[in-house]
């Protein structure tokens, strides 16, 4: 039992998430294992890729495409989102095997907004390397994925700047 990796959801309107699975991909390199990070919906302009691309043992694929919010999209720009963020899940999960140690940044909003197949993630989490740990990142995991998680961690925004009218600020929220 002590080699079976584990299925982390890290979800919730709060910030932090990221930060969170960053914290233990940290935590799992500095121990020596393999972890592979997989970005969806982001863009590369954050400074934990910076950081991460330099940590022995981290690989990070990037989120080479953007195309804006979900719900802003075409239906057109969606099926392009969609083809795009599909293959990059696919790429992942074929590369997985390989780490001990596998996030997939923002998955649940990909899921959510249809542009990653929810019954593939299902797919990988129920046939996934038995020592392979996953966290799962964003807002609103279905039932499907809460029930295969053995962690759920909900953050919960009480205050943010943003109320006040502050933006996003580099080095801090991205």
């Amino acid at each position: 039992m002590k080699d079976r990796g584990l299925i982390h959801i890290y979800c919730g309107d709060g910030k932090g998430k990221t930060t969170a699975a960053v914290g233990l991909a940290v935590r799992a390199a500095g121990r020596g294992k393999r972890v592979l990070i997989s970005r969806f919906l982001k863009t590369e302009d954050s400074g934990e890729v910076k950081m991460l691309r330099l940590l022995p043992g981290v690989t990070v694929l990037p989120c080479e495409r953007t195309f804006g919010f979900l719900f802003r999209m075409s239906e057109e720009e969606k099926r392009e989102a969609a083809a795009y963020f599909q293959g990059q899940f696919d790429k992942t999960a074929a590369m997985a095997a390989d780490y001990d140690l596998l996030i997939l940044d923002e998955i649940m909003a990909s899921v959510s907004g249809n542009v990653v197949s929810e019954e593939s993630v299902l797919q990988f989490l129920d046939h996934k390397p038995e020592s392979l740990e996953v966290v799962l990142t964003g807002r609103n995991p279905s039932e499907e994925l809460q029930a295969r998680a053995d962690y759920i961690s909900e953050i919960r925004a009480v205050r943010h700047p943003f109320e006040k009218g502050i933006a996003a600020r580099e080095g801090i929220e991205y």
